[in-house]
């Protein structure tokens, strides 16, 4: 006798969605993971490393005055190396190298005049001491 062979025939199964679903969401995590940890890997370039020098000008009459002068120097040099003006509310503000540094702070008030209280005298010149990267806040008294 002959033995007849059954012809092949493709066999179509359906997935069943219960089972293919955890694996999609493990492919996901996977990729997910993989993408996560190579973008964490990546140095990012540190900010350069900087201090303020923040400060306020006051007139005689203990009000905050804008438009003055301000001139800073580091306290072994003689002349300014920065300039800069008071604003609206009196401020001043400064971006200084970090380092141990004495930074001699004054106000230059020649022809600066008020309506009220006429020709200012700058006060005396204050001396700021910055060590790291740091905020130091000062006030420059105006005679």
């Amino acid at each position: 006798m002959m033995t007849r062979k059954r012809p092949r025939t493709a066999i179509i199964r359906e997935h069943s969605p219960s089972l293919t679903r955890p694996y999609r969401v493990l492919a996901f995590l996977l990729i997910f993971l993989t993408f996560s940890s190579i973008l964490h890997s990546r140095e990012r370039p540190k900010p350069d490393d900087y201090a303020y020098i923040f400060g306020t000008v006051w007139g005689p009459d203990d009000r905050p005055i804008p438009g003055v002068k301000v001139k800073i120097r580091r306290a072994a040099d003689k002349k300014a190396r920065w300039e800069l003006y008071s604003n609206r509310r009196g401020e001043f503000e400064q971006r200084v190298p970090v380092g141990k540094q004495d930074y001699v702070v004054w106000a230059d008030t020649k022809g600066y005049n008020l309506p009220k209280v006429g020709h200012l005298q700058a006060g005396p010149e204050v001396t700021v001491h910055i060590e790291n990267n740091e905020r130091a806040d000062t006030g420059l008294h105006l005679k």
